[in-house]
């Protein structure tokens, strides 16, 4: 058995065993980003902006099953069963791309997509509501208030509708006590908006989730050369060479 045949099953035989290990890591980062993103589903009209999270896990689920199927196609070398493994890895290689383009599609369109919804979520701010309580969770996590900054609470009906000069009291710094949200004092408040930390914030996880898929895209394709090297290899024919002596 030459070096290139048993360099090449070394690295199938490497690489079934980083598919499970790559398809507990994909299910992670693509429950982690689908999490991330219900967190911030009000802000975003694109439900689409999931998609990449939902490849990664479906893409984790067959790297599991092949990982078994690759590994005994190697140690078998199974010329049907490497096959079948390189179609896998291929449609696999396609899907991680599919899912790199798409990340990096809507890394870009993050930033229009929260503010526009953004600015709609503010406005339909009651104190009371679902939507309400998301705004507060999200201003007392990201200690931001408003949209880009806390000014932007006297352009909302709520603000009309109190009468009060005040914004809520999520807007509070944290060690602040017996904050009002009176604009009085805005000493006491944060005024940083939110719209650019969650754009940061869901960015940072694209560009991690993007990252992750091309390491993982660059694997398979030294695996699909591996299989390439094996399934070339050529057989012994099984003939003994014949040499006139042996019928003197």
């Amino acid at each position: 058995m030459d070096c290139g045949v048993i360099t090449s099953k070394t690295v199938l035989l490497l690489l079934s065993l980083v598919f499970w290990a790559a398809a507990a890591g994909l299910s992670y980062v693509g429950a982690y980003v689908i999490n991330t993103y219900k967190n911030y589903d009000h802000f975003l009209q694109d439900k689409y902006a999931l998609l990449p999270a939902v490849i990664i896990i479906c893409v984790a689920v067959v790297m599991f099953i092949i990982g078994l199927i690759g590994c005994c196609a190697t140690i078998r070398e199974s010329r049907v069963g490497l096959g079948f493994f390189l179609v896998i890895i291929l449609i696999i290689f396609v899907a991680e791309v599919s899912a790199f383009v798409l990340g990096f599609i809507y890394r870009e369109k993050v930033k229009t997509d929260v503010q526009s919804t953004m600015r709609a979520v503010f406005q339909k701010y009651d104190g009371k509501s679902a939507e309400a309580d998301v705004v507060d969770y999200l201003q007392e996590q990201f200690q931001c208030c408003g949209v880009n900054n806390y000014s932007d609470w006297t352009t909302t009906p709520w603000f009309n509708s109190t009468g009060n000069n005040s914004v809520p009291v999520s807007c509070c710094k944290q060690d602040i006590k017996n904050c009002t949200g009176q604009l009085s004092e805005p000493q006491d408040l944060n005024t940083e908006g939110c719209a650019p930390k969650v754009e940061l914030g869901l960015q940072s996880v694209l560009s991690y989730v993007m990252l992750v898929i091309l390491g993982f895209a660059i694997i398979k394709f030294f695996g699909m050369m591996s299989v390439c090297v094996l399934t070339c290899k050529r057989e012994d024919s099984g003939y003994q060479p014949l040499y006139s002596g042996v019928f003197a």
